[in-house]
């Protein structure tokens, strides 16, 4: 067993172990690939406010996302073919979370259907949905949801059409990959995955495939998904999708003051501030450089959380420091699955946790609630380099 210590080295071994297209689907984002970057790199230039001779005994992470307590306030965000990254992979995902105490979000684009994960888990997940036009097909699957035990649905809202990713389309991405012999040839230095892969009968998209009538095959998921995301979407169509849920409602893909206000005017519980992981429109602002604004704008009017760039503990506290009240991470969990399965997750949930832990007591904080602006060091005109 390596030794890990942060997520980069749980990033080093899913890159040995996954096949390289699922691993790109991952690690990539749209066309220059600039918000993909910046998302971090933006992170690392906000610096921690050390404190000294500070009681640090007693600390805890413990905190409350929607209601519900958790371990820490990060939550696994909804990430498509994350069942391509390890064999039942959002199975995995889904058992890590329950037994650390953190949320796990289910893709409408999973490779494990809800039924699947609602079979191996006993605690209540969350569900994500894309804004789609076919209304029987949502009214169907939101059906599906509560009959799980869903506790909550995400809507995504920045994906009416999708930014494209070069790498997915140099890769020939699909679920389960089509053996070309680039495929062949990368299969077959990463045995491992493949054994696990035959000993699963789960390789299609479980919530779609089967379902739907108009892709009841692989071969014809793509033109349904392409005719269904619907690009004529506006506010009153979010609000129809939540009424149509009856329950708690997350919306995620949010950018800007404006959108914000609409969107705690909708009645959400809580909105995500994020770019897509930069998978989305690139050359939008990262997600931490926006994350203020955002939270002055709404108030207390619903839980502001971030997602996009969160790659350790410290990213955690930084953001909790600037304003959320909780964060989502996607690939810091999934480097984690591809290199271990469950193990990995649990591990990338322990390596945030300890460096939240750690960070926390630096700065002089003992609880989450605790943390505030004073614990952040921003460059001058951070926040208001763009206008």
């Amino acid at each position: 067993m390596p030794v890990i210590t942060n997520i980069a080295d749980l990033k080093r071994l899913h890159k040995c172990r996954t096949p390289k297209m699922f691993y790109d689907y991952a690690e990539s984002g749209s066309y220059t690939e600039q918000t993909f970057r910046e998302n971090t790199e933006d992170f690392a230039q906000i610096r921690l406010n050390q404190r000294v001779a500070v009681d640090m005994t007693g600390r805890s992470t413990k905190s409350q996302m929607l209601g519900q307590d958790v371990a820490m306030p990060v939550a696994l965000a909804p990430v498509g073919l994350t069942g391509m990254q390890r064999a039942d992979g959002e199975i995995k995902a889904a058992k890590a979370a329950e037994k650390f105490g953190v949320p796990y979000t289910l893709s409408t684009m999973s490779i494990c259907s809800i039924e699947d994960v609602a079979e191996n888990t006993s605690a209540p997940f969350w569900f994500q949905i894309y804004t789609l036009t076919d209304d029987d097909y949502n009214k169907r699957v939101l059906e599906r949801a509560r009959a799980a035990g869903c506790s909550a649905l995400v809507i995504t809202v920045d994906l009416q059409l999708l930014g494209q990713r070069h790498k997915d389309l140099k890769n020939g991405l699909s679920a389960p990959p089509k053996f070309t012999l680039p495929v062949l040839l990368d299969l077959a230095t990463k045995w491992r995955w493949g054994i696990e892969m035959l000993q699963t009968k789960r390789r299609f998209f479980g919530n779609i495939v089967g379902h739907v009538d108009s892709a009841g095959d692989p071969s014809s998921l793509a033109s349904w998904t392409a005719e269904k995301f619907d690009q004529s979407l506006n506010w009153d169509r979010i609000k129809q999708l939540m009424d149509m849920w009856g329950g708690k409602v997350i919306l995620k893909g949010i950018l800007t003051t404006e959108d914000a206000e609409m969107a705690a005017a909708t009645g959400a519980d809580a909105i995500v501030v994020s770019n897509h992981g930069g998978r989305q429109l690139d050359g939008a602002l990262s997600s931490i450089r926006v994350l203020p604004s955002i939270v002055s704008a709404v108030g207390d009017k619903t839980e502001v959380w971030l997602d996009s760039g969160i790659r350790s503990g410290q990213d955690v506290l930084k953001a909790l420091a600037l304003g959320a009240k909780g964060v989502m991470i996607g690939r810091a969990y999934v480097n984690g699955l591809g290199a271990m399965g469950e193990a990995g997750v649990t591990t990338a949930l322990e390596v945030i946790q300890k460096e939240l832990d750690t960070s926390m007591a630096l700065c002089g904080e003992r609880r989450i609630d605790q943390l505030g602006r004073h614990d952040v060091l921003v460059p001058q005109g951070f926040f208001d380099t763009y206008s």
